[in-house]
C-alpha cells in the first residue's frame, strides 16, 4: 500500500498525489471539532474562538481522552474518531467558515457529500483504520496547543488544538475527484451478493434482516 506523509496545514499540491486507499500520516497542527463546535458556529452563529484559516485546514471529528495535570497542562492519551456521516447537514456552511481541505473521522460520508461539498472545495476525507486505534493515534499527539470551550462543551465536544507527529495511520477514503474507497468496496461486495443466496429456499430469504427483498438491505 502507498504511504504518504503530509505536513499540516496541507497544501493543495500535496492532496493531488492522494489516491483512495493511500495510507497517510500527519505532522503539524490540527484541531478537533464535532457537533458541539458545529452547533455553536453554525446553528448559533457564534464567532470561532480563533481564526480557523490561520490555525489549520485539518479538522478531526474525534474526542480525546484528556487529563489535566497539577500544573494545569493537558495530557492526551488517546483520540477516538467519531462517525462523520452525522455532520452532513453542516458541511456546506462549515467549509465556508473553516476553509478546510482535510477532514478526518470514522467510517466516511455519503458519496453525495463528497461530490457536493468536498470536490468543489478541493478537500478530501481521511478515515481511521478499524476500531480500537485510539491509543495508537494518541502516540502521535506531541502536545495540546490550546483548548477552547472546554467548560461549556466538555472534553469530548470542546475544540482541541493539537500538535501531532507521525499521526496515523489513516486511509484516504475520498480523493479530489470524489471517489470513495468504502463505496467502491461495497459495490464490489454487493455485485456478487446474490450468488451467496443462490439455491436457497424462500423461507431462508425471509430471514434476510427484516425483509424478503435484498434490495432493501444495506451491506
Amino acid at each position: 500500500m502507498k504511504t504518504v506523509g503530509l505536513k499540516l496545514p496541507v497544501a493543495a499540491d500535496d492532496l493531488r498525489q492522494l489516491e483512495v486507499g493511500t495510507v497517510v500520516y500527519l505532522d503539524g497542527v490540527l484541531y478537533t471539532g464535532r457537533e458541539g463546535l458545529y452547533r455553536r458556529l453554525i446553528d448559533q452563529g457564534q464567532a470561532p474562538p480563533i481564526d480557523l484559516r490561520s490555525l489549520s485546514n485539518a479538522n478531526f471529528h474525534c474526542s480525546p481522552a484528556a487529563s489535566v495535570g497539577n500544573d494545569g497542562s493537558y495530557q492526551v492519551g488517546a483520540v477516538t474518531g467519531t462517525a462523520s456521516f452525522r455532520f452532513s447537514h453542516w458541511l456546506a456552511r462549515w467549509f465556508e467558515i473553516s476553509d478546510c481541505r482535510l477532514i478526518i473521522g470514522k467510517g466516511g460520508m455519503p458519496l453525495s457529500d463528497y461530490h457536493d461539498h468536498f470536490v468543489p472545495r478541493g478537500a478530501i476525507y481521511l478515515t481511521t483504520v478499524g476500531y480500537g486505534t485510539g491509543a495508537l493515534l494518541g502516540r502521535g499527539v506531541k502536545r495540546v496547543v490550546d483548548v477552547y470551550w472546554l467548560q461549556e462543551l466538555g472534553v469530548a465536544q470542546a475544540m482541541w488544538v493539537l500538535e501531532v507527529e507521525n499521526f496515523g495511520p489513516f486511509l484516504v477514503e475520498s480523493d479530489l475527484a470524489g471517489n470513495s474507497l468504502l463505496e467502491g468496496a461495497s459495490a464490489g461486495i454487493n455485485s456478487r451478493l446474490e450468488e451467496l443466496y443462490a439455491g436457497l429456499k424462500p423461507p431462508a430469504l425471509g430471514r434476510y434482516g427484516e425483509t424478503t427483498s435484498r434490495d432493501d438491505e444495506v451491506i
